[in-house]
């Protein structure tokens, strides 16, 4: 699909097809800030935000991967498991026996945000505000807010950084630093940006993701209680769930930087290329009957973390927080139920992520 204004035209990528081969085309560059260089934009980013590893090219965003992936891998999450069932099963305990519960505000938004403050040192007082500013970075409509929110965690971070010179400690942004002060290739601005990539993109797309996940299960109750009597079978259904209910919407900036094809269009150098990634998980061409959640289907190939070198590092975490908290909500609670109709969710009205503002339940303790 095409589109234009003043002059300019974007392109948006809605098959499967076409977005699986626009992931991985290394002629779609994500450098923004090559981009903008000489468009005259009035935005005000922080260039910690506006020039991450995930608005980058090689070979600056193979090196800056190379730093954080080893934390992020199967093994390295299978050992961080324990200590994100122990926060899941706290913010359990204070759901009430019987009543109403707001599924977002007291479990979707605060296990990850707590999981990956903890994975990086952030101090538990400052969460809160931190969450807050995350929240702004994807405020849809509101470039004031979003730029603002660039610059104040990005000062947070940097003297976050600070204070663990002087006290240092063994967290992922401890390794971090001493990478940025050792030997390795990496400046002090792509040190502050890679934290706060880190921070932001780890908690934001689960807490999406847990909240669309459970309401979509909520409206097939068999399938529900299905997942509650035998819960081994919870890890082989999340592909399905992210197919369902990715928790990107659409993929983040790129353009082309030499004429390409997709789809059979033929698309100039220099134009900007949205993938939406929740049109291509939904395509009928490669999922039939993609509207439905289907638990029994092979979702194997899905978009929601994305493909190609930018497929998000952070996915075998998102898995591990989706697994334990869906397990445990389904023990503790067997007999959850929405407290709404589905059409009265309200859901977020933020940029490229998608999921409910808030999803209010009623549960009772297993007995």
């Amino acid at each position: 699909m095409r589109s234009g204004t003043s002059g300019h035209t974007s392109y948006l990528v809605t098959g499967y097809a076409e977005a699986r081969q626009a992931l991985g085309d290394p002629r779609l560059s994500k450098d923004t800030a090559a981009f903008f260089a000489d468009k005259g934009s009035r935005r005000r980013l922080h260039p910690a935000v506006a020039r991450s590893m995930l608005a980058s090219d090689p070979p600056r965003h193979t090196r800056l991967r190379k730093l954080v992936t080893k934390t992020f891998t199967t093994g390295a999450v299978d050992a961080l498991r324990p200590f994100i069932a122990q926060v899941t099963a706290a913010l359990l305990d204070q759901w009430p026996a019987s009543g109403r519960v707001d599924v977002i505000a007291d479990l979707a938004m605060p296990l990850p945000v707590t999981v990956i403050c903890e994975l990086l040192g952030v101090p538990e007082a400052d969460r809160p505000q931190v969450q807050r500013w995350s929240a702004d970075l994807f405020a849809a409509g509101h470039p004031e807010r979003i730029d603002a929110a660039s610059h104040e965690i990005a000062a947070y971070m940097t003297g976050l950084i600070a204070e663990k010179r002087d006290r240092p400690g063994d967290a992922l942004l401890d390794h971090l630093i001493l990478a940025r002060d050792g030997a390795e290739q990496l400046s002090e601005e792509e040190l502050v940006s890679l934290a706060v990539l880190l921070l932001v993109a780890g908690h934001e797309t689960t807490t999406n993701f847990l909240g669309s996940a459970l309401l979509a299960l909520l409206q097939q109750p068999a399938d529900l209680e299905r997942l509650r009597r035998d819960p081994d079978l919870v890890p082989g259904a999340l592909d399905e769930m992210l197919r369902h209910a990715s928790p990107v919407s659409t993929a983040t900036f790129r353009y082309t930087t030499e004429p390409l094809a997709l789809g059979g269009v033929e698309i100039p150098a220099g134009a900007p290329v949205a993938v939406a990634i929740g049109s291509a998980n939904r395509d009928p061409e490669r999922f039939a009957s993609p509207d439905r959640l289907d638990l029994g289907r092979n979702a194997g190939g899905h978009l929601a973390f994305g493909h190609g070198i930018h497929r998000c590092v952070g996915a075998p975490l998102a898995r591990a927080e989706a697994e334990l908290a869906l397990r445990a909500v389904f023990a503790r609670f067997p007999e959850i139920r929405l407290a709404v109709p589905p059409e009265q969710v309200a859901w977020r009205p933020t940029r490229l992520v998608h999921g409910p503002a808030t999803l209010p339940v009623l549960v009772q303790t297993a007995t």
